[in-house]
């Protein structure tokens, strides 16, 4: 398949349909589908499956950890920033200067911005969770709805 993924399936959630993305690594993609029409059939793996199963879970309340093997392809600061949020819990969130410190590089707020921008695998790599040093939210790739109810999801009042 293009892009460098050998498999993908298109899954229905309450933000939206998701474009599940595999290759030999583990998952490399969870993508938000602007025009549901243009989905294209896919090719379905037993870790696409589990990658559904899991965001059914958690979007069921069941699950605030994911347990599916990553393949994240960025620059070497982009994986930086990804594994970061790997290790924002459930339910919290940080600011984009927060974050940034976390890399090593408490300077780098914007650049942590771009990078959840280029986040490849929402909602498992928990970008929603970055939010303005103010409490604002900030940006999403899927949409300020949805990133309002992840955050909601998890117990976040605003």
């Amino acid at each position: 398949m293009e892009n460098g993924y050998t498999h993908m399936v298109y899954h229905t959630t309450p933000v939206g349909l998701l474009r599940l993305c595999a290759d030999d690594g583990g998952v490399c993609g969870i993508y938000y589908v602007r025009d549901a029409g243009k989905a294209p059939a896919g090719s379905d793996s037993d870790l696409l499956r589990k990658a559904a199963q899991e965001l059914d879970e958690y979007f069921a309340g069941q699950r605030r950890t994911f347990d599916l093997p990553l393949s994240m392809h960025g620059t070497p600061f982009q994986q930086r920033v990804w594994r970061a949020l790997l290790q924002i819990p459930y339910g919290q969130t940080r600011s984009y200067g927060q974050v940034a410190a976390m890399t090593g590089n408490a300077k780098a707020s914007r650049a942590v911005g771009m990078a959840n921008h280029r986040n490849p695998i929402s909602i498992v790599v928990p970008c929603h969770r970055v939010i303005n040093a103010d409490g604002g939210l900030g940006g999403y790739g899927g949409g300020l709805e949805a990133k309002e109810f992840l955050l909601h999801l998890e117990g976040h009042a605003f």
